[in-house]
């Protein structure tokens, strides 16, 4: 592999792009560490390091895919959470409102329209999500029991709490834009690159923390189950990620004048995975609401007890039991909204493709759909277990919800790097290089 790089850094067009492509991280991580104007920056460290994560549980989730930006109220505290969220809910709305299933269908043009409005809910989400940090920060709720929580924020006028949600909304355009940069200009895809990043910075700490708070031989034992988990964790999440189910087509050839046409074999690959970590980051947010009504409420009655009770604590069998719920029905949802069989059957057969065996159209759908239902189950099982892990490590290691090795780190991590790698392996093999998978 460190040849293959070597020889990447000597194509003149391919160093360019990895060269930029390090050049956008570093500035994504520098202001990742740049405080927001009226933040006390003392007072944010102090409480930081009183809470030692307990007071970014509610908030893990934004936290991790910020690279701890959030929690330090720094210019891109809301990192690339506002655009995983526009994007999610674009694909939504292009399922249930026809005019942008017809932007969809227009190709490159009508592709272009849908990412201008995932831009304008981006800034739009943004703002909303800004105003409750700044809100949250001002109550002192973003660090429950830290005796300086209600000083993060010393001057709490309109002004300044106006400036704060700009700045932070600024800094998520900013980071939209240099994704965009990546994907024009450098190697791989900027936005996915960026989550990889964030996700990455904080491995480290973590990692540090589990040997600090280990007990047996000075918490090495800890630490060194730690890492082999992690390597269990990334060959299953590459093993299954790589998984797929193939569906031989068979085109029919056809005589068009005196040239013949078609009579090619291919076939269409079906994930194990076929809906990612989405499942996991929607399960997650959902179960964020009642967490977030009983803070902001502060209420002692019994439904707010209850929830503080089942479904706030993650070691709770009633947490877990939904978390692990949720995520099978989001799974075949996301599946259902994103892979049409009838659509996939219809090109087929306008296009001469038959699947073996099968005859074309109707049956050839209900096929497509029983073999992606079939493979959905043990994907969906897959990455509820995966989920479950930062719970497992809750118990065993007293990590908090940042547990280095969670599912959706873990999924998000090998997922990109698997792609990024095999981007710039394709651009090696058009010049004759060895690549890096073999």
């Amino acid at each position: 592999m460190l040849t293959a790089f070597a020889r990447a850094f000597q194509t003149p067009d391919l160093r360019k792009k990895l060269l930029f492509t390090l050049g956008i991280i570093v500035l994504f991580r520098l202001g990742a560490h740049i405080p927001v104007p009226g933040v006390s920056y003392v007072n944010v460290n102090y409480c930081m390091e009183a809470a030692k994560g307990q007071g970014g549980d509610l908030f893990g989730l934004v936290n991790m895919f910020s690279g701890g930006a959030l929690l330090q109220l720094t210019i891109f505290a809301l990192g690339i959470m506002p655009y995983i969220t526009a994007s999610i809910i674009l694909q939504l709305l292009v399922v249930v409102i026809p005019r942008l299933e017809a932007l969809k269908k227009e190709g490159q043009s009508g592709q272009a329209k849908i990412t201008q409005y995932t831009r304008y809910l981006t800034v739009a989400l943004g703002v909303l999500q800004g105003t409750g940090l700044v809100a949250t920060a001002r109550s002192g709720s973003l660090f429950p029991g830290c005796d300086r929580a209600a000083e993060i924020i010393p001057d709490q006028s309109i002004f300044t709490t106006a400036v704060m949600v700009i700045t932070m909304t600024a800094g998520t355009a900013l980071v939209m834009w240099l994704g965009e940069l990546i994907t024009d200009r450098g190697i791989g895809n900027g936005m996915s690159l960026l989550m990889f990043i964030a996700i990455a910075a904080g491995f480290t700490g973590s990692l540090w923390q589990i040997k600090l708070s280990g007990k047996i031989m000075d918490g090495w034992v800890e630490f060194g189950s730690v890492i082999a988990v992690g390597l269990a964790m990334v060959a299953l999440v590459v093993f299954v990620e790589q998984a797929q189910r193939r569906i031989p087509v068979q085109y029919a050839k056809r005589m068009i004048g005196r040239r013949s046409y078609g009579g090619t074999s291919t076939y269409i690959p079906l994930k194990v995975n076929q809906a990612g970590v989405i499942p996991v980051i929607f399960a997650a947010s959902l179960l964020y609401i009642p967490a977030l009504l009983v803070q902001f409420s502060n209420s002692t009655a019994g439904w707010a007890t209850w929830i503080q009770a089942n479904l706030v604590s993650p070691d709770s069998a009633m947490y877990i039991a939904i978390y692990f719920a949720m995520i099978i029905f989001f799974a075949f949802f996301y599946v259902a909204i994103t892979f049409n069989p009838e659509e996939v059957a219809d090109n087929m057969k306008k296009y001469g493709g038959f699947i073996p065996g099968i005859r074309a159209g109707r049956p050839t759908a209900e096929y497509l759909s029983y073999v992606l239902n079939r493979i959905t189950w043990p994907g969906s099982l897959y990455l509820g277990l995966i989920a479950l892990v930062p719970t497992v490590a809750l118990v065993l290691f007293s990590a908090d919800q940042n547990f280095p090795f969670g599912g959706t780190s873990i999924l998000i991590i090998v997922g990109v790097g698997l792609e990024t790698v095999k981007q710039i392996e394709s651009q090696l093999q058009q010049r004759n290089y060895e690549g890096f998978l073999r």
